[in-house]
């Protein structure tokens, strides 16, 4: 499967953008949130982070701008009667930071409030994710500080610094500065100037 996709943002459509990765053209579907940012960064490259999605008729491909979005869509896809299409949607409706905040809080009436969501769906999601997502803070907070300190450390070994961030956008939350560096330096080491 397709974890994420690097290239340019050469169009923004209606519910979808076209990411041009080394000439072939990904149709990504996003929310309304991602679609915006992706207008804004038309012509640059960017990582798109991306959740495969197939049935037996077709291959969709569903995109994210960061990895707290995307883990939230697939989190909303475990609850019962939420498919690809609504979670999106709903993701349409606030920044994670925000929905997860209603969900922690059982705020079903919020909840309402967003995009395709009823009063039985947001009992649902309340029901089936409060308690079981990860603090999107928690895992920022932990994330900035090892990434910070993982690029400090391969800026210092001598990488430019283009190439650094790219690499740091691609390591996992969990990584430790260890492995983030080991890594870093194996992937970076045809890039010294």
């Amino acid at each position: 499967m397709i974890g994420y996709l690097r290239g340019k943002i050469i169009e923004v459509m209606g519910d979808s953008a076209l990411i041009d990765v080394h000439g072939v053209g990904y149709e990504i579907h996003a929310s309304a949130n991602t679609l915006q940012d992706f207008q804004n960064l038309l012509g640059n490259d960017i990582i798109v982070w991306i959740h495969t999605h197939v049935r037996e008729d077709a291959l969709t491909l569903f995109g994210f701008h960061d990895k707290e979005e995307k883990n939230l869509f697939l989190s909303l896809l475990k609850v019962n009667g939420v498919g690809p299409k609504m979670a999106l949607s709903i993701l349409s409706g606030g920044r994670p930071a925000a929905i997860h905040e209603l969900i922690e809080a059982g705020n079903a009436k919020g909840l309402s409030a967003l995009p395709k969501v009823g009063k039985k769906t947001a009992e649902q999601i309340i029901l089936t994710l409060k308690g079981k997502l990860v603090s999107i803070e928690e895992t920022s907070k932990t994330k900035s500080e090892s990434l910070t300190q993982i690029t400090s450390a391969l800026l210092n070994l001598g990488y430019k610094s283009q190439h650094v961030d790219q690499f740091v956008a691609t390591l996992p939350v969990d990584i430790t500065v260890e492995d983030g560096v080991r890594k870093g330096f194996q992937t970076l080491s045809g890039s010294l100037s």
